[in-house]
């Protein structure tokens, strides 16, 4: 952990306590308007109805806009480089700074992962349940709870210090970050006056428990890409040719072994870690948090979350080959796989990507053919954690949560922040978020801890006005 180097005074009181109940007395809204988004399906992937997105995007506009505090309040789309596409809507507004304050770019996504399958939830995905203090749908935390806290934050200054604000706020809720933030760079080149500021805050990572907030530090990077494997021009009668020829799924499963040592460790050369030091986590808990099954072995080596935050990992997400219910007794000529890896603090995805590809073709057996296309890649990230910045959200949190926040990595990506950091290098971005280690983001009965959300949004509100005064 790295302690900021401007130590901060705490927030006045009062301000606290009248944003704290400007919060409270707003919860019911919030919740509402958070149920109203869950209801809509916005899958930004390329397979799903687009006009979902849209949707979406004019329902988070119109909240934005009823907040009354923007001066402009649009939906803007931009192209994804010289592809001649164009992006999934992007919500974008901004309030000009006065009396020389700060500005404060707030960050969310609106758009959602595909459900899976229906028959996995024990609720409807797309319809919002409450149960106990947990609200379950496919965006219920990641990340519609996350544009409810700006949403909500903002309406509870307002309600405390007025719409007479000197700090100025730019919002940029997007809209395809599921989908790889596709059009991000160019989003960025095209609206750069209307998102620059002094502190951006990304409202897309977890917290260290239900009752203790976490200040995101170490991001991890990602390269996936798919990865095909053909041994023969057609397809053979396993029986006629078996034990000769080599099909396409035994020269993959051969060359997805060489992938990890026994231990369940990476072991491609040129992958590299991260030395730093973590916080304890047991087994036991890595177990409650994971559902590793009865009999299980966790893999890898070290610290378990130097394992997850600072060292890298692979993982085969998905693979086209013939279904168990249509196996016939043939040699499949071809079989894809889609590769996702998750690359350690400190190294650049392209290297990654070099080793990681150099490392197939060496490996490739029985002389089989590979080919890798659909490559997306993002770099890792590092906070530096000893700015003004990190010191107000810290006491922000503190105040809001009633314990000190933590500072963590995580295992996931998030690849637009190194777009943040080269279009904005003077920029302090802070890294939040809503969800908790029983949010299930990503997957089945994702939810979202209604506590959690209501102290994320008093932080937030708290660290706005602590801009605001010129802290």
């Amino acid at each position: 952990m790295t302690v900021s180097q401007h130590p901060a005074q705490p927030t006045d009181p009062r301000t606290v306590s009248e944003l704290a109940e400007a919060v409270h007395a707003g919860l019911p809204t919030t919740i509402a308007d958070l149920s109203s988004l869950v209801r809509i399906p916005s899958v930004s992937w390329e397979a799903f109805d687009p006009s979902h997105v849209a949707a979406s995007a004019d329902a988070v506009a119109r909240l934005v806009e009823e907040t009354g505090l923007f001066d402009e309040v649009r939906v803007s789309r931009a192209p994804i480089g010289s592809t001649g596409l164009t992006g999934q809507p992007a919500v974008l507004a901004r309030r000009e700074a006065r009396d020389g304050k700060k500005t404060v770019l707030l960050y969310a996504h609106h758009d959602v992962q595909p459900q899976g399958d229906d028959a996995d939830w024990d609720t409807p995905p797309f319809e919002p349940t409450l149960k106990g203090e947990r609200l379950y749908g496919r965006g219920a935390s990641d990340d519609k709870a996350g544009v409810m806290t700006h949403v909500a934050a903002l309406r509870a200054v307002r309600d405390v210090i007025g719409d007479d604000l000197g700090v100025g706020v730019a919002l940029f809720i997007e809209g395809e970050e599921e989908f790889g933030s596709r059009s991000f760079a160019d989003f960025l080149a095209q609206h750069r006056d209307e998102l620059e500021a002094d502190v951006i805050v990304v409202a897309d990572s977890d917290n260290w428990s239900t009752t203790v907030p976490a200040i995101t530090v170490g991001l991890r990077g990602n390269v996936t890409f798919r990865l095909t494997v053909r041994t023969l021009s057609h397809a053979s009668h396993s029986g006629m040719l078996g034990g000769a020829v080599p099909d396409a799924m035994l020269a993959m499963v051969k060359l997805l072994a060489t992938l990890h040592d026994d231990e369940g460790s990476v072991a491609v050369p040129g992958l590299l870690s991260r030395d730093a030091d973590h916080p304890e986590q047991t087994e036991e808990k890595l177990r409650e948090e994971s559902g590793l099954l009865e009999g299980v072995r966790p893999i890898g080596r070290g610290p378990l979350l130097s394992r997850v935050w600072s060292q890298p990992s692979l993982t085969v997400t998905g693979i086209d080959a013939p279904s168990v219910a249509n196996a016939s007794n043939t040699l499949a000529p071809e079989v894809s796989v889609r590769i996702s890896a998750r690359i350690a603090p400190g190294q650049t995805a392209d290297s990654a990507f070099e080793a990681i590809e150099a490392h197939l073709r060496a490996a490739a057996p029985f002389g089989a053919h590979l080919a890798i296309d659909d490559v997306d890649k993002g770099d890792p990230f590092l906070v530096d954690a000893s700015g003004p910045a990190i010191a107000d959200v810290t006491v922000a949190m503190t105040e809001a949560w009633g314990t000190a926040p933590v500072q963590t990595g995580i295992g996931g990506s998030i690849p637009f922040i190194a777009d943040l950091v080269k279009t904005f290098p003077e920029a302090e971005i802070l890294v939040t978020g809503v969800e908790d280690p029983d949010t299930r983001a990503h997957s089945p009965n994702e939810s979202q801890h209604l506590g959690v959300l209501q102290r994320a949004i008093l932080s937030e509100a708290i660290l706005i006005a602590r801009l605001d005064a010129g802290r």
